[in-house]
């Protein structure tokens, strides 16, 4: 049971609780420690952006536990596109899919016309994002400049008292963080 679910109920509880009533969360993602939220909840991503001294231009990532968190966002989408983006999920890619209908808030999406989107096979990933019932945001956890925390010792460092949670758990095998593809015009940018 403990691989289905590698955080305990409470654990898993209590990260729920906060996400919902607009915390931020620090979690282990494949490579590096993640800083999340509702990413429709403007406080919150505003939290993240100033923790992080991050302009809310450059926007940031969604994760998800399963294509079907994302399907709002594919199903406008040329079957092609659609596919070239399943075709790397789940796994450590990033696609930049095109946001057709602007269903992803500009606190999100940025200054762009596209949204980043990862369908993560992390296991403390996919049990955040299934208990909340939607995508996160996700973006490395740290201030601008720095490298991104690879512990929770290194998360409490950068953040301190700064969070409303710490999820428990292990990194993934991924060495460094996920690659970013455009899959419209198939440029790799990470």
């Amino acid at each position: 049971m403990a691989a289905l679910n590698p955080i305990s109920d409470w654990q898993l509880h209590c990260a729920r609780r906060t996400i919902l009533q607009g915390g931020v969360i620090a979690y282990p993602t494949e490579a590096v420690w993640g800083l999340g939220c509702d990413p429709w909840n403007v406080d919150a991503v505003t939290r993240i952006l100033e923790l992080k001294n991050r302009p809310m231009e450059k926007g940031m990532i969604l994760v998800a536990a399963s294509v079907e968190q994302v399907r709002f966002l594919l199903d406008p989408l040329p079957e092609a596109l659609q596919f070239n983006a399943q075709s790397h999920w789940p796994g450590p890619v990033t696609c930049l899919l095109p946001d057709v209908n602007q269903q992803i808030p500009e606190w999100v999406r940025g200054s762009h016309s596209s949204i980043a989107v990862r369908v993560s096979e992390h296991p403390v990933v996919k049990a955040l994002c299934e208990s909340v019932g939607m995508p996160l945001v996700s973006t490395s956890c740290n201030p601008a400049g720095r490298e991104p925390a690879r512990n929770a010792l290194q998360v409490r460092r950068y953040f301190n008292e700064q969070l409303d949670w710490i999820v428990p758990g292990a990194l993934g095998g991924n060495r460094k963080p996920s690659r970013i593809i455009d899959i419209v015009s198939g440029r790799q940018f990470r």
